[in-house]
């Protein structure tokens, strides 16, 4: 009775299993539609969820700002395909299988996922079979990784156990008792700007003081707006967006572009010294 109870039990999980797919392999080439096929040979039962293909080439920032913002929106033990900066190294590339906050993670061990964690959950890791002299081994190593993540087999199996995963930071904002020097970290579709200033950050600093903020040579901002909206259409508006981040935007505009913005500039926020 457990025997058959165990089999039933892994075959729901097999037909409900979510794979979302987040890569720099674009929209026009071939390389996703190969790995998907591969995959869903292997797993046909599999929901396949697309959050895009098109991160900046080689950009892991990119990837990782993405990935972070949206897995915890899906389902645990939601397996969650990051491929990007695949090939990070001339001699040494390693893929890796994660069990992190009840979800799975499958990529490149290049620092991209320890973008994406935080630094106190504990997460479960393994080293995922390479061989890097196959015809596609991207396809090889996916499949066979998300073939056993959904036939219930025990994760433990999956490769062997690694203690720690690569490591890299994001750039921190600088900060005094009256001043926080913060950067772009991610520029959106519309063109909205997304700085490294949490509003958790921008509170604890803050106090409730009023403020400048500057960006390049435009005009200082001294409001955080709530909505797109609450400011005429072409007007530069401050807000914290659904990620919590401090996002410069222009209503119904592109800010990167008119307010001469890119990835690492410096925002500045002063705040009336008491």
């Amino acid at each position: 009775m457990k025997l058959i109870f165990e089999s039933f039990f892994q075959f729901n999980v097999h037909q409900m299993a979510i794979l979302t797919f987040t890569t720099d392999f674009g929209s026009q080439d071939y390389y996703t539609g190969v790995i998907k096929g591969a995959i869903i040979k292997q797993s046909p039962n599999l929901n396949i969820i697309d959050i895009t293909n098109d991160i900046e080439p080689f950009n892991i920032v990119n990837g990782a700002f993405i990935v972070k913002n949206v897995y915890k929106d899906f389902p645990e033990n939601t397996i969650h395909l990051v491929a990007v900066n695949n090939f990070y190294s001339n001699d040494d590339n390693r893929f890796i299988a994660v069990k992190y906050d009840n979800h799975y993670f499958i990529a490149p061990d290049n620092g991209i996922l320890s973008l994406v964690f935080e630094n106190d959950q504990p997460y479960e890791c393994y080293e995922l079979e390479y061989i890097a002299y196959t015809n596609f081994p991207l396809k090889e190593v996916f499949s066979r990784t998300v073939w056993h993540l959904t036939s219930g087999r025990p994760f433990h199996e999956i490769g062997d156990q690694l203690e720690t995963i690569t490591q890299k930071i994001y750039l921190q904002p600088v900060i005094s008792p009256n001043q926080i020097k913060g950067s772009v970290i991610y520029i959106d579709h519309f063109e909205n700007v997304v700085i490294n200033i949490t509003k958790e950050l921008f509170d604890k600093v803050g106090h409730g003081r009023k403020f400048h903020i500057y960006f390049k040579r435009n005009d200082a901002i001294t409001k955080i707006s709530h909505h797109y909206y609450d400011v005429e259409v072409g007007e530069t508006i401050c807000l914290f967006n659904s990620s919590g981040y401090l996002e410069l935007a222009i209503n119904m505009g592109k800010a990167a572009s008119m307010l001469g913005l890119k990835i690492e500039d410096i925002i500045q926020i002063d705040f009336t010294v008491l």
